[in-house]
């Protein structure tokens, strides 16, 4: 560190030193298929490369940079190459990543309106936004009884409502004396691994959630939630929420949301729809169908992080009655008073979530918004669920193929039609090759690839040269089976 009067770097290094941080994350971007997709090394192996103690004075931010290319990049899996294929997407974009950089810069820890009027109402706003993009129901905007809010991700938003809805069905009397063991939780053999955990951490028990089966499809059966509900209510449980699915992880399913939504305003049971990955789809009106029967819902959430062109983490979850939401998770010590929270003028945001801080996140969904215009977005989504009946096209004209589930959106599930075996040994092939990630699932109890195309600048051909290189690992494989 040069010798001067202040400790921090001054407004001149920062300028300095931030543009070749652009520079560097510019540079990143262009050369990013030059790196395996994913990474390579081995346990333990970047902290070996680490100094086992800290510096006792401080360094040049060049040694810093200079560390980022030697020593971390080697260890990062690649999530913005383009032949990222595995999971979901976690999209990042230029407006996106400039947006995040304003609310660094800012800093502002947002928790109350008055700790930042800007933060809550620029949130507020863009969730309205969203609302009329998406094609959502009114009841969720902040003008009504309900509203928006962005969380982390969507488990957060999963737990959030599930409190919401723990509290509602008690009278609030969870809250404030403690557990009864009696309530009931039900979502689909499919659905997400977060909502288990949500019921682990909100108190209720693994034990008191009911996986309901799944049709041909992997979507919810309407007619087993409702045979598991009765039996509840002949036993004296109480049935308490029911998440459905709008994209399950594995295949992509759409559980029926009419049908399910009809079961539960007969029984006066909060619905929560998860449509973490799909619900971006819907700023396509062709694509509106997967929220056939939204009204329904009580609570709502899908990832911009996933598809929205917006960098991790940004979840958006809707209510349709906020006080069911603020009054499950308020704690209000004097320090955190303040006038105008107590006209209920303004929304408090840290009463809509688990933690008490939050970021300024609307500044970078906002930036991305106002860069791409729900023109802009559309084309990017219609694109990347092309390329995935593209791909599944071509999967079901090769006979030693099978596509495993509907291509109804951007996740394509499929396998080789031989043993799990056989799948496991080609997938571990093409990951370990570096020139791709994809990652598996099991549907039917079948080892099944699955092949997510959404990343932000996946092209067609991009997803024509995965396939051929697919096609290419698989012939070695049967060669060497065959010896």
């Amino acid at each position: 560190m040069n010798n001067k009067d202040t400790i921090h770097m001054s407004i001149n290094e920062f300028k300095e030193n931030g543009y070749k941080v652009i520079d560097w994350i510019a540079d990143y971007y262009e050369n990013i298929e030059s790196y395996p997709v994913l990474s390579t090394i081995k346990p333990g192996e970047l902290r070996k490369s680490l100094p086992k103690n800290p510096p006792k004075d401080g360094e040049n931010f060049n040694n810093i940079l200079t560390d980022m290319d030697d020593k971390i990049i080697p260890g990062v899996t690649h999530w913005q190459s383009p032949n990222f294929f595995a999971y979901f997407p976690c999209n990042a974009t230029g407006p996106a990543i400039l947006g995040d950089l304003l609310s660094s810069g800012l800093g502002i820890q947002g928790m109350l309106w008055a700790s930042s009027p800007a933060c809550t109402e620029l949130e507020s706003h863009v969730l309205d936004w969203l609302v009329d993009m998406l094609h959502l129901p009114e009841k969720f905007k902040s003008d009504s009884f309900g509203g928006g809010v962005i969380q982390d991700t969507a488990s957060s938003a999963t737990l959030c409502a599930l409190i919401a809805a723990r509290e509602k069905i008690s009278n609030g009397k969870i809250n404030e004396s403690g557990f009864d063991n009696s309530i009931r939780v039900y979502t689909s053999m499919e659905a997400h691994s977060s909502i288990e955990k949500a019921v682990k951490i909100a108190g209720i028990g693994s034990k008191n959630i009911r996986l309901i089966e799944v049709d041909q499809d992997f979507a919810m059966n309407p007619i087993k939630l409702r045979e598991a509900i009765n039996k509840d209510i002949k036993n004296r449980k109480i049935p308490a929420f029911v998440c459905a699915t709008i994209g399950t992880t594995s295949s992509s399913a759409i559980d029926p949301l009419n049908e399910i939504g009809e079961i539960c305003n007969e029984f006066g049971i909060w619905l929560h729809v998860d449509a973490a990955m799909a619900g971006s789809a819907s700023i396509c009106p062709e694509y509106r169908f997967i929220h056939d029967g939204i009204d329904y819902a009580d609570s709502y959430c899908f990832n911009p992080h996933k598809f929205l062109l917006t960098n991790f983490d940004c979840s958006c979850l809707y209510v349709s009655d906020r006080e069911a939401l603020i009054k499950s998770l308020t704690i209000n010590p004097e320090y955190l008073k303040t006038e105008v929270s107590q006209s209920d003028a303004v929304f408090d945001y840290r009463d809509w979530q688990v933690p008490l801080g939050r970021r300024f996140r609307a500044l970078k969904l906002w930036s991305v918004i106002r860069y791409y215009g729900i023109n802009g977005i559309q084309s990017h989504i219609r694109g990347h669920i092309k390329s995935a009946k593209f791909l599944s096209d071509l999967i079901t004209e090769d006979n030693r193929f099978e596509v495993m589930a509907p291509t109804v959106l951007n996740l394509v599930c499929f396998r080789y039609r031989e043993s799990n075996q056989f799948n496991k040994l080609l997938l571990n092939e093409l990951n370990k090759s570096g020139e791709l990630y994809l990652v598996h699932t099991k549907l039917n109890n079948k080892y099944t690839i699955r092949f997510s195309i959404g990343q932000t600048n996946t092209t067609k051909d991009h997803v024509l040269n995965a396939w051929k290189f697919i096609l290419k690992k698989t012939e070695e494989l049967e060669r060497t089976m065959v010896k």
